[in-house]
């Protein structure tokens, strides 16, 4: 599947949020060599991504993606655990370009704040978002992502954005399972969804975000 090369230049809005579940908690998930979760008072962070990527960049599709906050040398860095998408060229490119394990799936964001993810292999995934306060500014932020690549070697993906921020709520409701079990009784996962995909689902079905962001009208770029 053809996908643009590095970097991708990207526009549309995302809901952020940030998730603080206990270390313990954690599956081992596969990370780049020498890279381990941030844990600070036993609690390790998660990053949720609702994002709808508009006409204007390189590519249109939406896309949810769980982040683990992860030391990376002396800084701090994410580290995609999870994603799908609903378009196969992003999948493609993300999987080739920097090692993100992405997926596909039906992904709906409505301007109502609500959104849906539906994929095979896990039950669906809702979100609801409700601005609390708008913020009279766009707003510039860096960050990277560090990746391992199918053959086992690190990938460092920069990012940089602006946009339009808001304060806000969320939560993120999903039929995944505690401690191996489905809602509906059955043991294991499902057949068909990545473990780590699986895994990060059961996380956060147990906890709530502490935080939550809305990005407007964002530009962004990922890669170099």
């Amino acid at each position: 599947m053809p996908f643009p090369p590095s970097p991708w230049h990207l526009t549309g809005d995302m809901v952020v949020s940030l998730w603080r579940v206990p270390a313990d908690d954690l599956p081992s998930w596969p990370l780049p060599h020498g890279v381990r979760p941030w844990v600070v008072r036993r609690r390790a962070t998660l990053l949720t991504f609702w994002v709808d990527y508009r006409p204007g960049g390189v590519l249109a599709y939406r896309e949810f993606l769980i982040a683990l906050a992860v030391r990376h040398g002396r800084g701090l860095a994410g580290s995609t655990v999870a994603a799908w998408v609903d378009d196969e060229r992003s999948l493609a490119g993300g999987r080739a370009l920097w090692g993100i394990p992405k997926e596909q799936g039906v992904i709906a964001l409505g301007p109502d704040g609500r959104g849906e993810l539906t994929a095979d292999g896990i039950p669906p995934v809702r979100v609801t978002y409700r601005d609390m306060l708008r913020l009279p500014f766009r707003l510039p932020a860096r960050a990277h992502l560090v990746q391992r690549l199918p053959d086992g070697t690190e990938c460092r993906v920069p990012m940089r954005i602006s946009g339009r921020p808001a304060l806000g709520r969320s939560r993120v409701t999903t039929g995944a399972g505690v401690r191996g079990q489905l809602l509906d009784g059955s043991a294991g996962r499902q057949s068909g969804v990545a473990p780590g995909a699986s895994a990060a689902l059961s996380v956060l079905v147990r906890h709530r975000p502490l935080l939550s962001l809305a990005v407007r009208d964002f530009r962004g770029t990922v890669g170099r």
